[in-house]
């Protein structure tokens, strides 16, 4: 193949790829190498993902890392090989090392421009948890989506591949729609508010907190769950006699995590100051450790968390304490090199769990039991559980196991029901 016919092939390659995010330096470099290698379709997507990798992990180029002196006395095919081999070792070991943040240079993510939609929508959003599988241990969790989509820019979530972005659903039916709901009045419920959109960075916006609340009373039988990363509780610091079947759930991360991969959310004391409110109100609250991120000082950094809380809160008024960590669907990590940022949350070793890529077992159980030990005071009183996590990790991280799902499920809602009467008394 001539050099003009390859070069056709080159922009017929780049086509459906991220090649146009490249930095101008690396575009011609990339056009350079393939032309003279005769890079394959497959090989130039993938020197384009590296490419982008390095940019976010702050690891510098693909040309910085291209070390052709290494192979100039081997043959071409050889030498291409080698070439390829090399870089995509190096994008291994970056993966498999712990995210040192001290890397990423400081950047301001600039809130999205955002659009409201007030519209009555088909369908309420109510049902089995999305990402419920039988090959995780799962809580069998019902959602219920008040609100679709989200105003934060947190770098892992995969909301962002759900919605359209900049748009912001609420239903104008939620009320009508709420009161439809057939429960069995025999049954006890736990629904989550939080899975299409943070279930508290609204407000009451559209009455929506209102319609939950209403909902709340009408079920006595259902433990409604906010879940946030925000510190906005002012609607329900100014109401009094609420339901007590609310839980308000936090999800933390050290304050590294949150300036990098949390953008625009609440600070990390900014929520636990928000919890305490909410506790010292009478009411339940909860702490979801999900995503837990492996860096350079992970421990100490969630080891003054824990430690805070357990200072921090009476056990009696904590629901429930939950693990996990990163895991990713292919289509959330193409949404994540689509954007121009910095980012360390696909730096990680990525292995196949339930059809999914997450961290290797070894790397979760030593994080989820670090976790677990530190609240050895709390254990008598709060539940503590993984969230979608491998059944093997439970007897590794808990020393203990649920056989079912539907179990686990089963002596999580007795644990709520036992702490809904503990604070109705």
């Amino acid at each position: 193949m001539n050099k003009q016919n390859y070069q056709d092939k080159f922009q017929q390659s780049i086509q459906n790829t991220f090649f146009n995010k490249l930095i101008k330096e690396e575009q011609l470099f990339l056009e350079e190498k393939s032309t003279h290698f005769r890079f394959s379709h497959q090989e130039i997507k993938q020197l384009i993902d590296i490419s982008i990798d390095f940019h976010m992990w702050g690891k510098g180029t693909l040309k910085q890392h291209w070390q052709e002196q290494n192979h100039q006395n081997k043959p071409p095919k050889q030498k291409k090989q080698a070439l390829l081999n090399e870089i995509k070792l190096v994008h291994n070991e970056y993966q498999n090392e712990a995210n040192d943040y001290y890397e990423l240079p400081n950047q301001k993510i600039k809130a999205p421009k955002i659009k409201l939609i007030h519209e009555e929508k088909k369908d309420l959003g109510f049902g089995l948890c999305p990402v419920a599988s039988p090959k995780t241990r799962c809580c069998n969790l019902l959602t219920l989506d008040a609100v679709e989509s989200c105003g934060f820019d947190c770098s892992y979530c995969s909301i962002q591949s759900f919605y359209n972005d900049g748009k912001i659903t609420f239903d104008t039916s939620l009320k009508n729609k709420l009161d439809n709901i057939k429960l069995n009045p025999d049954e006890f419920y736990h629904i989550g508010t939080g899975q299409a959109s943070d279930s508290l960075m609204w407000g009451n916006r559209f009455q929506v907190l209102d319609h939950l609340v209403e909902f709340a009373k009408n079920n006595p039988n259902v433990m409604l769950e906010f879940k946030t990363k925000s510190d906005n509780v002012s609607y329900f610091l100014e109401k009094d006699n609420l339901p007590k079947n609310l839980l308000f759930t936090w999800s933390l991360n050290p304050q590294t995590i949150i300036d990098h991969e949390e953008h625009l959310t609440s600070s990390l004391q900014e929520r636990i100051n928000a919890a305490k409110k909410i506790a010292d109100k009478g009411y339940l609250v909860g702490f979801h450790f999900h995503p837990i991120i492996y860096f350079k000082g992970y421990q100490e950094e969630y080891g003054k968390i824990f430690k805070q809380l357990i200072d921090t809160f009476n056990p009696k008024n904590v629901a429930l304490i939950s693990f996990g960590t990163l895991t990713f669907i292919k289509p959330v990590i193409k949404k994540i090199r689509q954007r121009d940022f910095h980012t360390k949350i696909l730096q990680m070793p990525m292995q196949n769990a339930a059809g999914k890529l997450s961290y290797p077992l070894k790397i979760k159980k030593e994080m989820f039991k670090f976790a677990y030990d530190s609240f050895e005071p709390w254990r008598k009183d709060v539940f503590f559980y993984l969230c979608m996590e491998d059944h093997s990790l439970w007897s590794d991280v808990f020393g203990y196991e649920y056989p079912t799902n539907e179990t686990f499920e089963m002596d999580m809602k007795l644990h709520y029901i036992s702490k809904i009467r503990s604070i109705q008394k």
